[in-house]
């Protein structure tokens, strides 16, 4: 019986913690008399929202190839820093870029959402190399966009992006 009532407890805290990630309904949003929302994060200026916040681009199918593509550019600008094959078990560093990029495919900015504290040297190395890259290819119907992708590098100096990886080794 107390199982029971336990598991009732988890699935009601699970469903009102769903209500909380739900996004806001328009009707929240503002009242129809043309007054704008409470604090959304967002600061208007001349009748313009701007936003205050970089967004990441949701990793649908045609970012997720754009990514391809972009990662297939930074290879051939720097075929002798790729590794070659499988990776070894333990990389020497593992860095998250977000790459901003514009309609024609140049790079805007380079940011980071994990870099490696014991390799301080490899993020500014890789925040070079893509901005030396640009411009990317032309992201077409995707106009400008942040995609996030993975560096995987070896001691070596040499590196493999997550999008067109080899894998590791598992010894």
């Amino acid at each position: 019986m107390a199982a029971r009532k336990l598991a009732v407890a988890a699935v009601a805290l699970m469903l009102s913690a769903c209500s909380l990630l739900k996004p806001a309904d328009k009707a929240e949003e503002g009242d129809n008399k043309g007054t704008p929302p409470a604090s959304t994060g967002e600061t208007t200026t001349d009748g313009r929202e701007v936003p205050t916040v970089r967004l990441i681009t949701a990793q649908t199918p045609a970012v997720r190839a754009y990514r391809k593509i972009g990662a297939r550019h930074i290879y051939s600008k720097y075929a002798s820093r790729i590794y070659k094959g499988k990776l070894p078990p333990l990389v020497y560093a593992v860095v998250v870029v977000e790459t901003d990029i514009d309609a024609t495919g140049k790079v805007v900015n380079v940011t980071f959402s994990r870099t490696p504290s014991h390799a301080p040297e490899v993020a500014p190395m890789i925040a070079e190399m893509i901005k030396a890259a640009s411009p990317l290819p032309n992201p077409g119907k995707l106009g400008g966009h942040t995609y996030v992708d993975t560096w995987l590098w070896d001691r070596s100096d040499k590196f493999q992006i997550d999008s067109l990886t080899q894998g590791q080794r598992s010894r």
